[in-house]
C-alpha cells in the first residue's frame, strides 16, 4: 500500500477484506480478510500503475484500491474453484 504505515496497512487490509467479503456474499475469517485487502490492494496499485502510471493516495483511496483488489481476487477464486456446493 502506497503512502501509508504497517499499522495502517493492516487496518485498511482488514477493513477493505470485510467490505469485499460483504459485497461478493462470500464468508472468511479474520486473517483471511487481512490477506485479501492487503493482496488486494498490492494488485489493485499494480494496475493502476500499469494502466495510469499512478496509483490513488490516501488513506480513502487505497482502502478503494484494496476492495476492488480483493474483490477480483474473490472473483478469480471462484472462477477457478467453481461453483459446486461444499
Amino acid at each position: 500500500m502506497e503512502g501509508v504505515g504497517w499499522i495502517a496497512a493492516i487496518i485498511i487490509g482488514a477493513l477493505a477484506g470485510w467490505i469485499a467479503e460483504k459485497m461478493m456474499g462470500s464468508n472468511q475469517g479474520l486473517v483471511m480478510n487481512i490477506v485479501l485487502g492487503i493482496v488486494g490492494a498490492v494488485i489493485g496499485n499494480f494496475i493502476l500503475m500499469l494502466v495510469f502510471g499512478a496509483t490513488m493516495g490516501g488513506i480513502v483511496g487505497q482502502l478503494i484500491v484494496a476492495v476492488v483488489g480483493a474483490c477480483l481476487l474473490i472473483a478469480i477464486y471462484r472462477a477457478i474453484r467453481g461453483r459446486r456446493a461444499v
